[in-house]
C-alpha cells in the first residue's frame, strides 16, 4: 500500500535520493531545511520530495526524485497529486523548474504544470561542474506553473 509521510527531522537521511533529482549537495543545502520533505513508500521507500514556499501565493517544487529502479511506475506523479492537494489551500501557484529536456517538461506538462518563464544560464552559474539529462546540457532552468485552486 502506498503510503505518504512528512518528514520533519533528520531530513539529511534522504540525501542519497535527493541527489538523483539535484546533483550538488550544497544546493539542496539551500532548500532542505527550510522545505517540507515528503517521502513515498510502497512497502520500503521510493521517491522523495521537497516543497518549499515563494512568498504568500506560491510554493516550488524544489526536488522530486524516484529510485531508478522504481521509475515509470507513477511514484512521482502520485507525489505531485499529493503535495497539489495538500497545498491547494494555502497556495494558489506550485512553481516547479527543471532543466529544457524534453521528457521531463512532458512529465511536468502531463501533471497539470504549463510552462511559465526561464531562467538564463542557470545551471552554468550554480553548479561546478556541467549537468547533463538525457545527454542534453541543461543551460537555462525552465519553470512551470500550476494553478492549486482548480
Amino acid at each position: 500500500m502506498v503510503t505518504i509521510k512528512k518528514i520533519v527531522e533528520n531530513k539529511k537521511q534522504f540525501l542519497d535520493l535527493l541527489l538523483l533529482a539535484d546533483e550538488q549537495e550544497n544546493m539542496i543545502d539551500k532548500y532542505l531545511p527550510g522545505g517540507d520533505l515528503f517521502a513515498l513508500y510502497d512497502d520500503d521507500l521510493k521517491s522523495v520530495c521537497v516543497v518549499v514556499p515563494i512568498d504568500s501565493e506560491t510554493c516550488e517544487l524544489k526536488n522530486i526524485a524516484t529510485y531508478e529502479k522504481h521509475q515509470g511506475k507513477g511514484y512521482a506523479r502520485a507525489l505531485i497529486d499529493f503535495i497539489s492537494d495538500f497545498y491547494k489551500n494555502d497556495y494558489k501557484t506550485m512553481l516547479v523548474g527543471t532543466g529544457e529536456t524534453p521528457t521531463i517538461l512532458s512529465f511536468y506538462e502531463s501533471c497539470g504544470f504549463e510552462k511559465s518563464h526561464r531562467v538564463k544560464n542557470f545551471f552554468i552559474e550554480n553548479y561546478d561542474h556541467p549537468i547533463f539529462e538525457d545527454d542534453i546540457q541543461l543551460i537555462d532552468m525552465i519553470y512551470l506553473k500550476k494553478d492549486l485552486l482548480e
